[in-house]
């Protein structure tokens, strides 16, 4: 494994457009690689096989790592921090309120069992929400990225079942980065996260976006960047051992 300094989580390989300008931002800071976990059409959703393979990549690490993930990349983080928090310098969760299961997608399984339209027209509603105004081209663009990523990404949701999952406590630091016009995660679901950080204040940060909708990293590329990397200057630690044995809780998705 290279000497990294920082991962990037990826559970929905479309949306990688999006992570590229703060990745793009980050890099010329510090060594930073992106870890994809992808699925085919026909595999059955799974946290526990994400987090297995996560955890097979980072035991290869003499010492913890900086962590980010977007959305449900970030939940995945949070899980993983949960059950493995010497392997975690810090985690950095965009657009990852403190119900943590809550997603885009879960928007949009709630609207396909509420309206009689097709899952394109309902796509096309969401885009507004998601992204701002879009002209007609953008429009087939983002629509047709949305499609893989329901078809494709790692997710806790389905037109069968919506999953909701309590609060994820981690005893690692965190920067909470949300945006001000978010409609999936409102401030008010980042803000709630305050009541944890309050614990940690000394090692944790809670950060709203001015602007840039759900995919506000990618509009306001360098503001985040530079927050993230404000946030990794700070004197924390993470004082678990790599090769101590604890016990954590044991949170999985199947």
């Amino acid at each position: 494994m290279p000497n990294l300094d920082a991962l990037w989580l990826t559970v929905s390989p479309s949306f990688k457009c999006f992570d590229r300008p703060t990745l793009r931002c980050l890099s010329k800071q510090v060594a930073i690689a992106q870890w994809e976990y992808g699925q085919s059409l026909d595999e059955a959703c799974s946290f526990e096989s994400a987090l297995v393979l996560l955890h097979d990549y980072l035991k290869q690490r003499d010492r913890p790592i900086d962590l980010i993930g977007h959305s449900t990349s970030g939940l995945l983080g949070l899980l993983y921090a949960q059950r493995h928090p010497e392997r975690v310098r810090s985690l950095t969760l965009l657009s990852v309120g403190f119900q943590p299961a809550q997603t885009w997608q879960s928007h949009y399984y709630a609207q396909r069992q509420l309206l009689p339209c097709s899952r394109e027209k309902i796509l096309a509603h969401l885009i507004h929400g998601l992204f701002g105004y879009q002209e007609r081209s953008m429009l087939a663009t983002l629509i047709k990225i949305l499609e893989i990523d329901l078809d494709r990404s790692l997710s806790p949701h389905s037109l069968l079942r919506q999953i909701s999952l309590p609060p994820v406590q981690v005893d690692v630091p965190l920067l909470i980065c949300g945006s001000m016009d978010d409609v999936v995660i409102d401030p008010s679901q980042i803000q709630r996260w305050q009541q944890h950080l309050l614990k940690d204040s000394a090692r944790s940060r809670l950060w709203l976006c001015p602007g840039g909708r759900h995919f506000f990293h990618y509009t306001y590329s360098e503001q985040v960047s530079q927050e993230i990397f404000k946030f990794w200057q700070l004197p924390f630690k993470n004082e678990a051992a790599i090769d101590s044995v604890q016990q954590f809780a044991d949170i999985s998705i199947a």
